[in-house]
């Protein structure tokens, strides 16, 4: 068999995990809500213009760099078994794909992603594409359900780019890393790990406050999400973006501030949740990386840095990463 995908997440589960999330989200303090809520159809449209917008380095930063380090890097390690986390449409993988399937070698290809629909999608094209690949696919959240993915078939080389461990709390980061350790089973297993590098103050900021509004647009349209989700009244307009960088923690903190006093109806649960002037949901922390806090990081789960690779702005890396 070719392709098979075990779902671990399905609509039921997700939209009781959402209805908890904004509860507890919306009447905590500061209020908040969870990231991974940005991305709808309409949101993954959006942060796919975010993506091509001068302002924001950190896609092209990252996907240059892999092209640049690639060679090296299978030339040395050529896996049997690729795990990507958070896949969406794998168009990065297929640099990979196109590397070490070469001549129909056979590789199996694991995405683990939330929404299905995509992996069922663009599992049909990789098939189609490489003839020696098969694919195992997890639909699942990886927070909860990195247990779920297969043993490894061989060699196993784990991705997770795009610097989105960055929206994870210092808890949060340890606990995703152990977890992906667990999926490092054999000394010569490897992790590739893309993480943002702390900068000046004015370029982080203007990556996520860009002058065309289109990731203000994206920070809105989670509340049109939770508007569906919960039977909610929001009125997307009547809070501004406002995204800055605190140096304290080094991380970039996204909100939404609402212009005036006003109370928003969730009707689904129960709740009338009302706003002061200027006080905000907080949507977002991306933080920033160093290469000793990197290292910190993989020390305390067991891994360890095996190669370091930056782009001559030192914008971005990409972690090469080895069980300890």
């Amino acid at each position: 068999m070719r392709y098979r995908v075990d779902v671990h997440t399905d609509e039921r589960q997700r939209q009781e995990r959402l209805e908890d999330d904004v509860r507890r989200g919306l009447t905590g303090r500061p209020k908040s809500l969870p990231p991974k809520y940005f991305y709808d159809r309409a949101g993954s449209l959006l942060f796919e213009r975010i993506t091509e917008l001068p302002e924001y380095y950190p896609t092209r930063t990252e996907s240059a760099l892999l092209a640049e380090i690639l060679p090296g890097l299978l030339g040395e390690f050529l896996p049997d078994d690729i795990v990507e986390i958070g896949s969406g449409n794998s168009e990065k993988t297929r640099r990979i794909l196109d590397a070490v399937s070469r001549g129909g070698r056979s590789v199996r290809y694991v995405p683990l992603d939330v929404d299905r629909l995509t992996l069922e999608a663009t599992a049909e094209l990789l098939l189609r594409d490489y003839p020696g690949l098969s694919v195992h696919a997890v639909a699942g959240d990886f927070e909860r359900d990195l247990r779920h993915v297969p043993v490894p078939v061989g060699r196993r080389l784990a991705i997770f780019l795009g610097s989105t461990i960055g929206n994870l709390d210092e808890s949060g980061q340890r606990g995703l890393l152990a977890d992906l350790r667990a999926l490092l089973p054999d000394p010569s297993d490897r992790l590739l790990l893309g993480v943002d590098l702390v900068k000046d103050v004015k370029t982080l900021e203007a990556a996520y406050d860009d002058a065309a509004g289109v990731t203000a647009a994206f920070n809105r349209n989670i509340l049109r999400v939770v508007n569906r989700g919960v039977d909610g009244d929001f009125e997307p307009e009547a809070f501004r973006h406002v995204a800055f960088y605190n140096e304290t923690r080094a991380r970039i903190e996204m909100h939404l501030a609402a212009e005036s006093a006003q109370a928003v109806r969730l009707r689904r649960l129960g709740l009338t949740i009302r706003f002061r002037r200027g006080e905000a949901i907080w949507t977002e922390s991306s933080y920033k990386f160093t290469r000793p806090g990197v290292e910190s990081l993989l020390d305390a789960v067991g891994l360890r840095l095996h190669r370091w690779h930056v782009d001559p702005a030192n914008y971005f890396a990409l972690a090469l990463i080895r069980p300890a």
